[in-house]
């Protein structure tokens, strides 16, 4: 599978999932274990593919307060307001600031709601997905095919959900896909080795600085 799975490094995008407030400090309502460490991590990460000139996507879940684009899993509980997490417009829906480029940006959840990307950086955007698979009811697949991408890096949130989903999303689509082993909540022995039997190439955060030849952890 090699000449056919092995990054192509010159061609990839950072793609890092969920990575927001309440979904990522201690002590948040939807705290997932784990993910606080792995966003130490990706704040290497965002800074390798910014100094390298590497375009960068942040997707994001954001919920209406009636719940009507949420997962039917948790439309009860947010139309009962038993939910209130990613809220749209809330501060918990924010990325984390380890993420951010800068400590003013903030999500502009009209524009994301209505399917635009959101500008953050040179080469960089935050995208809305209301699904787990980031590439469901997006313009993800547009947008890295205008840039000419063939292999997404994957970091973020909560590895089982949407990160996995986005995954098999992507090696539908024949991208190239790495996974960044210490950047990601929730990642099991089992997933990884199903994983490596479809070509993904896992790897921790240093390895793949290394491929992109970055100074940022050394």
């Amino acid at each position: 599978m090699g000449n056919y799975t092995n990054p192509d490094w010159a061609n990839s995008s950072l793609l890092t999932i969920d990575t927001q407030r309440d979904f990522t400090l201690p002590g948040a309502p939807a705290e997932i274990a784990g993910t606080m460490e792995a966003a130490s991590v990706m704040r290497h990460l965002v800074a390798a593919f910014r100094q390298e000139g590497k375009p960068i996507v942040h997707l994001v879940r954001l919920y209406r307060p009636d719940g009507s684009n949420a997962d039917l899993c948790r439309r009860e509980a947010i139309e009962q307001g038993k939910s209130v997490t990613v809220l749209s417009g809330s501060d918990g829906a924010e990325l984390v600031d380890e993420l951010k480029p800068s400590s003013e940006v903030s999500l502009d959840a009209e524009l994301l709601l209505g399917g635009d990307l959101q500008e953050i950086g040179e080469r960089e955007w935050i995208m809305y997905k209301p699904r787990w698979g980031a590439f469901y009811q997006t313009p993800l697949q547009g947008h890295l095919q205008e840039l000419g991408i063939n292999t997404v890096v994957i970091c973020g949130c909560n590895f089982p959900n949407c990160p996995r989903t986005t995954i098999y999303e992507a090696s539908e689509r024949d991208y190239r896909v790495v996974l960044i082993t210490d950047a990601i909540s929730g990642l099991y022995e089992r997933g990884s080795q199903e994983l490596e039997r479809i070509g993904v190439e896992l790897m921790d955060a240093e390895a793949c600085l290394e491929q992109l030849g970055s100074k940022v952890l050394r």
